[in-house]
């Protein structure tokens, strides 16, 4: 049997083994409370915490499998949807912004035939993910011998100016701790760029806690020579492969992507 490449969720199990955990734990202290220590009200507040929990699970368990790449494919189509508006013709060197476990990293390289990939990222030890799980991942789809992946800093991206022909990163800006401004980020991204050159960004540019007034940030990078910029905001809103119930603020709330050219 071949194996297959494994690209991670964005709902950890991890995350579901501790909430299905927490709602037996809450469920067990329930049930001791009434039948030996008679404390009525430690029952009622450990049921209603431990129904609550329940449906927290369930519905990050929905998620899960609506995100899940060979499921609900939901990831799958977010990185489709990076790429289509990526216009650039795939010759050169192609720069992934954390990569993670390089699901997109690995699309692009199936895309662009051509291309020169690489592929970056913190991979830091709260992530579940690092750069040997991306290799391995590159290796099985038969693309490594066009990939170099590196740990780097978003904030401060280890390349000389206009290193690269077009740059794509997805959903990481807002992650980058290194960075109070996160469109300090973009900018740095941008800044590796050929002039000329392509790129697509998505984030959570639509949330103006993290990205102020989007239309004024366009503004300012075409002011700073960007020649090409473009930007489509609350995408969960638009995108029919989006289900509703993960289109809340601790799920996917103010999507968006910028793409253009230098």
């Amino acid at each position: 049997m071949n194996e297959k490449a494994n690209y991670g969720n964005w709902v950890p199990e991890k995350a579901l083994y501790m909430l299905f955990g927490a709602s037996v734990l809450l469920g067990v202290i329930a049930v001791l409370a009434q039948t030996v220590l008679d404390k009525p009200v430690v029952t009622t507040v450990a049921g209603v915490l431990c129904v609550l929990t329940l449906i927290m699970a369930v519905y990050m368990l929905i998620c899960h499998e609506t995100f899940a790449f060979g499921k609900g494919n939901m990831m799958e189509g977010v990185h489709e949807h990076l790429v289509e508006h990526l216009d650039w013709n795939g010759e050169g060197r192609l720069l992934d912004i954390g990569c993670g476990v390089a699901a997109l990293t690995v699309r692009c390289a199936k895309v662009f035939p051509k291309a020169q990939i690489t592929a970056m990222d913190y991979w830091g030890a709260e992530w579940n993910y690092a750069k040997e799980q991306c290799e391995r991942n590159a290796q099985i789809e038969g693309v490594a011998d066009r990939i170099s992946f590196q740990k780097g800093d978003a904030a401060k991206l280890d390349f000389r100016d206009e290193t690269f022909d077009a740059a794509v990163s997805n959903f990481v800006f807002h992650e980058v701790r290194t960075a109070k401004d996160k469109r300090d980020v973009v900018k740095e991204a941008l800044r590796v760029v050929k002039k000329g050159g392509a790129f697509s960004f998505q984030d959570m540019f639509s949330q103006k806690a993290l990205y102020g007034d989007m239309e004024q940030f366009v503004r300012e990078l075409k002011a700073e020579g960007i020649s090409e910029v473009h930007y489509i905001g609350n995408l969960e809103k638009k995108l029919d492969f989006i289900p509703g119930f993960v289109t809340t603020p601790w799920m996917i709330s103010g999507m968006g992507i910028i793409y253009g050219r230098k």
